[in-house]
């Protein structure tokens, strides 16, 4: 049987009570108007003066209901909060393979050689039509196009390394030392760092670039160290300091075969690539003599210097910067899926298709045997699987010119992790605030 009241309008059912799951009581409006009762006690609605009488009196009527629940969070919301980034996911790196289509895992190497004779293609026909004008109206433009270029050049001869470029190791090698040697990168000697960086990505102590320093190393930094690494736009002129001396708390030399980054078995191929850089370097200095240092500098060192500014971006964003404070790891912590699921895709805008699509990086991090054609198609692939361990990135106008933003933010907060814990988180150094 229906409870009833005496209202204004007259005599009508009490209206049934739905708890709202929200965070807070749904029912703090009007939590001032009763008191919340024992488990099938009986509680006391008050009704207000009923304006038909002269006298004010209180009309109460005795129900009896069940206490209302004070739920605090619909599922999505406890599952947002419950999600650790840091946790083991509850997938492996094979359910991730199973669910990327048999064909992205395909080497076209025609395919492959057609974004080479493209990109080599464009980087000549600025320099041609630079040279040709040679106004300080076009410099800026062909500066930036030119840098974006090289950086382009830079990512076919990463396929190369990673073997995504053909199943031919030969082939491979050859194009390898073509893009990288011209754009003064020693290509067997990255390759092999960079081989070191993917295998061991998210281990504090093992990772090879862009890795955070441990406290006692950062803290022994004298100040103009810290201020060249963390003030802009110093951290962008790195990558050539790094081949030849690595990052702080590291030693070596990608051009020596004798560092401590390569094997003996490694030794013929560093020889080779140091041999190729070295004479890319003669060429550049025969270059100089023949059109004028100046125009050299015009068309190939302020170039050169934009692409580095592009490489370390890139490769910075994509392990530094997200919104959400990502985990590091060392000891036992830390595996290759779990490093790996801690790299960000970044959305470039225009700037996507010429450099190839590398800022799906989740993906080619996880798995850099595919080739960069198929990367967005895998990753589509593969985001059911990941679910919140995947991070949609935000997307970008043309041109990414907010990326400049967060690389300022991180750069100002993402520091160093603790000499202790398996599980590390950026600490801030206030002095650099």
């Amino acid at each position: 049987m229906a409870s009833w009241v005496v209202s204004e309008c007259g005599v009508r059912p009490i209206p049934r009570i739905y708890t709202k799951p929200t965070k807070t009581s749904a029912l703090n409006s009007i939590q001032s108007n009763f008191r919340i009762p024992t488990a099938h006690s009986s509680f006391c609605f008050p009704i207000i003066n009923v304006g038909l009488f002269t006298q004010h009196r209180n009309w109460v009527l005795k129900v009896s209901a069940p206490p209302p629940s004070i739920t605090h969070q619909t599922e999505e919301e406890e599952e947002e909060e419950e999600f650790d980034a840091g946790a083991p996911p509850p997938f492996k790196l094979t359910d991730i393979k199973a669910a990327i289509p048999k064909h992205c895992w395909v080497k076209d190497p025609w395919r492959s050689m057609s974004y080479v004779v493209r990109d080599v293609a464009v980087v000549f026909g600025l320099a041609a039509v630079a040279a040709y004008y040679n106004t300080w109206i076009l410099w800026p433009l062909y500066w930036f196009a030119q840098s974006t270029m090289f950086w382009a050049l830079f990512v076919l001869g990463h396929d190369c390394g990673h073997g995504s470029f053909s199943n031919d190791p030969k082939l491979n090698s050859v194009a390898g030392h073509l893009l990288h040697s011209s754009i003064l990168v020693p290509y067997h000697g990255w390759r092999i760092s960079h081989r070191t960086h993917h295998q061991n990505h998210g281990h504090v102590e093992n990772d090879e670039s862009w890795h955070p320093l441990p406290e006692k190393i950062y803290k022994n930094l004298n100040n103009a160290t810290k201020k060249l690494r963390f003030t802009l736009p110093f951290p962008m002129l790195a990558y050539p300091i790094y081949l030849w001396n690595r990052s702080p708390g590291k030693k070596g030399s990608h051009f020596n075969p004798d560092s401590d980054l390569f094997v003996p078995n490694e030794r013929k191929d560093v020889i080779t690539s140091t041999v190729c850089w070295t004479a890319m370097s003669a060429l550049l200095v025969g270059l100089s003599f023949v059109m004028g240092p100046v125009q050299l500098l015009k068309l190939y060192g302020i170039p050169y210097l934009g692409f580095v500014m592009w490489l370390d971006l890139v490769t910075y964003l994509h392990h530094h910067g997200h919104e959400d404070k990502l985990p590091w790891y060392r000891g036992k912590e830390w595996s290759y899926l779990r490093g790996g699921l801690t790299t960000l895709d970044r959305d470039y805008g225009w700037i996507n298709n010429i450099h190839h699509d590398i800022g799906t990086h989740v993906i080619h991090h996880l798995f850099p045997q595919i080739p960069h054609y198929h990367l967005i198609e895998a990753t589509e692939a593969a985001k059911p699987v990941l679910g919140k361990y995947y991070r949609e990135p935000k997307k970008s106008g043309p041109i990414p010119i907010y990326l400049l933003g967060v690389l300022l933010r991180s750069m100002r907060k993402d520091h160093y992790v603790s000499d202790t814990g398996d599980i590390l988180y950026y600490q801030t150094d206030p002095e650099l605030n």
